[in-house]
């Protein structure tokens, strides 16, 4: 497995590649944004690791350009720690944030579990057989991993596409934030009720033709989401 780590603090840098080597990993560090996108066009990358303060191009940016081709597993690594700006990572298509400073342990196993439901996750996809979910005018291909609105593809990051496809699944389902979480994290420590919220605000906004008054995803006050069946 390929890991970048873009962090311009070096000391950070070697102490995480050092680590990472260790448990394994194949691990391209770089100092900024920039290099990173170079790394990327010129590599496979399993799983990227982002600082947000970069100089030449900073980490939410860098998010951007990743996002525009690629559904890696990214972990913002930060001393950014406020609420908006974690909002603000998840929201742009960040898989995790994890603040400075940080467990070496924790952050270790955040990368092992990313890496094993993503690879989990193309295993099931390639498996399955050809189908699509189809409500409305919504429809989602799970041989493409992909969704359109009235016959336009909607771009959704991967952990988008991942929670609508939970919820399409479910019709008329209630679900709490954390069993959404459960399901497409797979996992509990690490639960955090901002982060479905931004993700479901995320989807509101690309499939809903008003967001503020959703036909598909239905809040549930006092428990969580489900997604209501169009005919």
């Amino acid at each position: 497995m390929n890991i970048l780590i873009a962090e311009d603090e070096k000391d950070i840098r070697n102490l995480l590649k050092l680590n990472l080597e260790q448990e394994g990993y194949s691990v391209l560090a770089v100092k900024d944004g920039i290099e990173a996108l170079e790394v990327l066009q010129q590599e496979q990358v399993d799983l990227a690791i982002l600082d947000v303060m970069m100089p030449r191009l900073d980490g939410f940016n860098l998010l951007r350009k990743i996002r525009e081709t690629s559904t890696i597993p990214v972990i913002f690594l930060t001393a950014r720690g406020e609420e908006m700006d974690k909002i603000l990572g998840l929201g742009l298509g960040a898989d995790d944030y994890l603040v400075k400073p940080f467990s070496t342990g924790e952050l270790l196993a955040r990368v092992q579990a990313h890496l094993r439901r993503n690879h989990d996750y193309i295993a099931n996809r390639i498996d399955n057989p050809l189908s699509k979910l189809t409500y409305g005018n919504l429809v989602l291909h799970k041989d493409g991993c992909c969704v359109y609105k009235n016959e336009q593809l909607i771009e959704l990051n991967a952990k988008e596409y991942k929670l609508l496809e939970y919820l399409m699944e479910h019709p008329a389902r209630v679900f709490t934030k954390k069993q959404l979480y459960r399901a497409v994290w797979e996992e509990d420590i690490f639960y955090d009720d901002n982060t479905i919220m931004v993700h479901i605000s995320h989807i509101r906004n690309k499939v809903e033709d008003d967001p503020r008054k959703p036909q598909y995803i239905k809040t549930i006050r006092g428990i969580g989401y489900k997604f209501e069946a169009q005919s």
